[in-house]
């Protein structure tokens, strides 16, 4: 049974792997695009998501969304992905244009009119926060809703506390906690380690001599180049990973529990950083699956996968 999925984006050198992933995925079609600020300003976030929909051969539509987050200032990961999001490569600009509808109109839209729909979100979650606080009857129409956001283990790639995309858009992804949408949250650290890609590895990807298989490595030139500065010997991609959930959850996630995750907004020092009441010591409900630990040889298959020629 083909999955139906909405996918709303910060498109950057991460957001274009997982991207890529879901359109050119057998089992999956995707309906509609959604962009937001976050890794870059919106409109190359959107000529991103257009540029890597168009290297996948696919026409979904993309509708650009929320410029800025709800009360943040915005402050960029350009240091991190490159001015132009995607490695700083001189990519050419798209060769068609965004959708005339925004993305939070969209975004209802397509779920009003496809009950069970997957959404995954692989930025900030302004547009989805917005579109809850509009239509709330919304939350209990998507099917899943794989979010990647969040650190479960409090290791922040942003501050010590925080992972970029709930750092970003701290109010947002309070409001997308709470709205009822059934959350399931790959947090950054499950695409640390392990997890990230060797040079090995990624010679394997150039060695397809594919478009995509050159393409997902470039892309992530500058973000390697960064990942280094901060410890890593690896090439990381946390986007990757909640698609690959979001894909084929049964056979990649081997660990994960229900609990109850709140989203810090207001404090400087842990603005953005996702609670996880891991212990029930709150006695409140559970509003989140959280993802704990992945098949990483199979994530890894489902990335080269991908890439490789049809």
């Amino acid at each position: 049974m083909t999955m139906r999925m909405v996918i709303d984006t910060d498109t950057a050198s991460d957001d274009a792997v997982a991207l890529a992933m879901a359109l050119r995925h057998p089992g999956a079609e995707v309906t509609a695009v959604t962009t937001v600020a976050g890794n870059c300003p919106l409109p190359q976030t959107t000529s991103n998501a257009l540029y890597t929909a168009e290297l996948c051969g696919s026409e979904v539509p993309v509708y650009p969304g929320a410029a800025a987050p709800l009360q943040a200032t915005a402050d960029y990961a350009t240091w991190f992905h490159g001015m132009d999001g995607l490695g700083d490569r001189g990519y050419p600009p798209p060769s068609r244009a965004a959708e005339d509808t925004d993305a939070v109109t969209a975004l209802i839209e397509h779920i009003r009119a496809d009950p069970g729909v997957t959404l995954v979100t692989l930025g900030p979650l302004t547009n989805v926060a917005e579109a809850v606080r509009r239509a709330p009857d919304i939350a209990g129409k998507v099917g899943r809703c794989v979010v990647m956001g969040g650190t479960a283990h409090t290791v922040g790639n942003v501050t010590p506390a925080a992972e970029f995309n709930l750092w970003f858009d701290p109010h947002a992804a309070r409001i997308v906690f709470a709205s009822g949408l059934p959350i399931e949250m790959v947090g950054w650290e499950i695409c640390r380690g392990e997890a990230g890609f060797t040079e090995d590895e990624q010679q394997q990807f150039k060695a397809l001599d594919t478009e995509l298989g050159h393409f997902f490595i470039d892309c992530n030139a500058t973000a390697l180049e960064s990942m280094r500065e901060q410890g890593a010997d690896r090439m990381e991609l946390a986007d990757p990973t909640a698609m690959a959930v979001a894909l084929d959850k049964k056979g990649v996630v081997t660990g994960a529990g229900r609990h109850y995750v709140e989203i810090e907004a207001e404090s400087p020092l842990t603005r953005g950083m996702s609670v996880v009441d891991s212990l029930d010591v709150t006695g409140r409900p559970p509003n989140t699956e959280v993802v704990w630990s992945i098949d990483i040889p199979r994530f890894k298959q489902m990335v080269y996968d991908a890439a490789r020629p049809r």
